[in-house]
């Protein structure tokens, strides 16, 4: 299952040499922030639901599901900054949201995660970006994980954030997960054997920096870090040689590996890499996915969720097969 909001943007932010923001137009803008659900069997080819409509109201960007070991799935998404006054007296926040079946949802409470982090000036942090969670089985922990910054604009001098919690009601005090020598977004965070691996978009570009908005990598034996930045084949370590953002990655399900999922968002279309390692990605041409896709998250269904969300939500109007290359 793919989870993912449409978009495609009305601008792209440049910076010129005397650091001076230009926002240049793109052509045919749209947006529609809420939960859409594709499906696929090989990870690669994915059928939207309900004609590409949206199949729940809430506004919400960048949404992360997951089922939790008691079988409830959990949604956090960017967004839950409508209360002006809130947000001024607390902080930013982000959507919280179960569900038993993937049909029915329920909006939860939650709490405003960097309330209590101020940075030198005092300031509090002006957004909670992506949020992820990580559950650890052996200690039956979540870890949630989001970027924050307290510039003028969400994308600068970000850093990745994190918190504990084990039973969603109460959690640890925010710290700092990752806080490379440039700006970072969209954090994702997977275990293979003893090695956590986050997956990340590097957030600089500009005459000054060069182009660099693009997924890299960062490992670490530990949770909580540090982490080392993978430095690879690619400009500075990045993993796909464009600008991508909204990494998701998942077991192959076809073959040994693994794959990464990414949008092009300057380009409206979506990608899918595969590796064996993790460190060494190839990118997958024979793929579709559904237009105006945004920073999806993927997860595993049985077959009968896959028929139940089939049968609510069905497609009625026939596309020809597009490919994302």
């Amino acid at each position: 299952m793919l989870t993912y909001f449409r978009q495609r943007y009305p601008t792209r932010v440049e910076i010129d040499k005397t650091g001076k923001i230009i926002e240049v137009s793109l052509p045919n803008p749209m947006n529609d922030e809420r939960l859409h659900i594709a499906l696929s069997t090989d990870g690669r080819h994915w059928t939207p639901l309900n004609n590409n409509q949206p199949i729940w109201d809430q506004k919400m960007r960048d949404q992360f599901i997951q089922r939790g070991p008691d079988g409830l799935w959990r949604l956090v998404a960017t967004g839950g900054d409508g209360d002006t006054a809130a947000r001024k007296q607390f902080g930013p926040t982000c959507i919280y949201a179960t569900s038993p079946d993937l049909i029915h949802w329920k909006t939860e409470s939650f709490p405003h995660l960097m309330n209590d982090v101020r940075n030198e000036a005092g300031q509090m942090a002006r957004n909670i970006w992506a949020p992820e969670y990580f559950y650890d089985k052996d200690t039956q922990t979540y870890t949630l994980l989001w970027s924050s910054s307290f510039e003028d604009a969400g994308w600068k001098k970000s850093r990745l954030w994190y918190c504990q919690t084990t039973d969603w009601k109460t959690f640890t005090p925010a710290k700092e997960l990752f806080a490379p020598n440039y700006s970072v977004i969209d954090g994702t965070l997977i275990k293979q054997d003893d090695t956590y691996y986050l997956f990340h978009k590097e957030e600089m570009f500009g005459a000054e920096y060069g182009e660099r908005r693009a997924i890299r990598l960062a490992t670490s034996k530990k949770l909580e870090g540090p982490y080392t930045v993978y430095e690879g084949p690619l400009n500075k370590g990045q993993l796909v040689p464009t600008i991508t953002e909204g990494p998701s990655v998942m077991p192959d399900p076809i073959k040994k590996g693994w794959l990464l999922l990414y949008d092009y968002p300057m380009a409206d279309c979506y990608g899918i890499s595969s590796s064996l390692d993790l460190f060494h990605w190839t990118i997958e041409t024979d793929i579709s996915l559904p237009e105006d896709a945004r920073h999806g998250s993927v997860s595993q269904i049985t077959k009968a969720e896959a028929e139940a969300l089939l049968k609510l939500y069905p497609n009625t109007i026939v596309r020809p097969k597009k490919l994302h290359k």
